[in-house]
């Protein structure tokens, strides 16, 4: 066995964490386990199953009790996506074509009355 820094084979035990047998080296001091384990994420497939869901209108904790996923873990994919997706919004520039909702009309004119009725 080698030290991962300094490439020493001058090791010692050093306890356990996490179940795991830990060593040192004892030229450099380094800690380290024999054998590190990949990443357990969830697989790419995943990720996108539980966004396309998201995005279809399922909610965080729907999302959660369909794919088995917690809801924090799809929160955060949500988050990782839209800081990658471009700014839609500019602005300096003037739109072509604009949209009116004919409610928006009755706002300016609307009025209450605050007096009782007193019948």
């Amino acid at each position: 066995m080698q030290c991962p820094e300094c490439g020493a084979t001058h090791i010692r035990k050093n306890g356990k964490r996490k179940g795991k047998r830990s060593h040192i080296c004892v030229a450099c001091g380094r800690q380290f386990i024999n054998a590190y384990e990949p990443y357990r994420g969830y697989s790419d497939e995943v990720r996108r199953e539980c966004l396309k869901m998201y995005t279809n209108g399922l909610g965080f904790r729907g999302v959660e009790r369909v794919k088995g996923v917690h809801h924090t873990t799809v929160i955060a994919g949500v988050k990782q996506v839209g800081e990658r997706l471009p700014d839609a919004y500019d602005p300096e520039t003037t739109p072509e074509v604009g949209e009116l909702d004919e409610l928006e009309t009755f706002v300016g004119s609307k009025k209450q009355n605050l007096a009782v009725d007193s019948r």
